[in-house]
């Protein structure tokens, strides 16, 4: 049964970050005058009519209308070339996909409070990778957020090469921290353009020790389940193990018999097998309810 709600807690933003999370990570060297340049403050009213939102129909994973007060605040960071769809998959997730809007500037930013797996999250999406092309921001981007999206198109070959080299960056930039990375290969509908394989995509994932899923912003395809993962992939790091383990004994509760048989066999084959092993790793980085 698909779920009607209404979203009056849903808002994009033109100011790239909050003053205070940029100050913060910003060395007192003479930047005051950039940063006050970076913060345009136009606003998108909330109370306007969202449509294409990424709702769901599953009862894992609902939108919430409750106060972001009572929810875990977590900062994710969108990452990719100019033309991957970052905006495109920011919108659907942010659900003001109005046409009255200019969506091509970079620059926004857009929370979100939704319920996965019984427990409500917010989520600050930060589209601001691309915004006055600056060198400063993008040093900001790789050490504020909480987890990181890397987009490519999978009709670009340069593309999936920029997100490898950003996942380089990525390690540099945070090398004593687990942060969860999800690999995005978007714009999957577009079948005879494609110059990306599913393989392609998953071998890179498991080289760089990242989670990986193919979307479609355009179809809102994967989009729901992006982000619903990202929330997963932090809790999985930031909370005790025994939160995760009762989180997951409520998903295994759900699980199809075939489904857990399934999985059973594959992890004793790889066991015994090297080559089986690897593919079985290639498996796991499509699951963004592992780590």
């Amino acid at each position: 049964m698909t779920l009607s709600v209404n979203l009056p807690n849903l808002h994009r933003r033109s100011m790239p970050v909050d003053d205070r999370d940029l100050r913060a990570t910003t060395p007192q060297t003479g930047q005051t005058d950039e940063l006050s340049n970076l913060l345009r403050c136009s606003s998108y009213s909330p109370s306007e009519e969202h449509r294409g939102s990424c709702a769901s129909d599953s009862s894992d994973s609902v939108i919430s209308t409750g106060s972001e007060a009572e929810s875990q605040v977590y900062k994710v960071v969108l990452l990719g070339e100019h033309g991957v769809g970052k905006s495109s998959l920011a919108r659907v997730f942010g659900g003001v996909e109005d046409v009255g809007h200019d969506y091509d500037e970079a620059g926004n930013t857009y929370d979100r409070s939704l319920v996965v797996d019984e427990e409500e999250a917010s989520i600050l999406l930060y589209d601001i990778w691309e915004q006055d092309n600056s060198q400063w921001l993008k040093d900001q981007c790789m050490r504020m957020g909480d987890a990181y999206i890397i987009v490519y198109s999978v009709t670009d070959k340069s593309s999936f090469e920029k997100a490898s080299e950003l996942r380089i960056q990525l390690r540099r930039a945070r090398q004593s921290e687990n942060i969860p990375i999800i690999l995005v290969g978007n714009k999957s509908d577009l079948v005879r353009s494609r110059e990306v394989s599913v393989d392609e995509g998953s071998a890179c994932a498991v080289v760089f020790d990242c989670k990986f899923i193919e979307t479609s912003a355009s179809l809102h395809h994967n989009v729901q389940d992006l982000f619903e993962g990202i929330v997963r992939q932090i809790r999985l790091r930031k909370d005790s193990k025994e939160e995760n383990a009762r989180r997951m004994a409520n998903c295994r509760r759900r699980e199809s018999i075939s489904k857990k048989a399934k999985r059973f066999l594959g992890r004793m084959v790889a066991r015994k097998n090297k080559k089986m092993a690897f593919r079985q790793k290639s498996k796991s980085c499509h699951d963004l309810t592992v780590l």
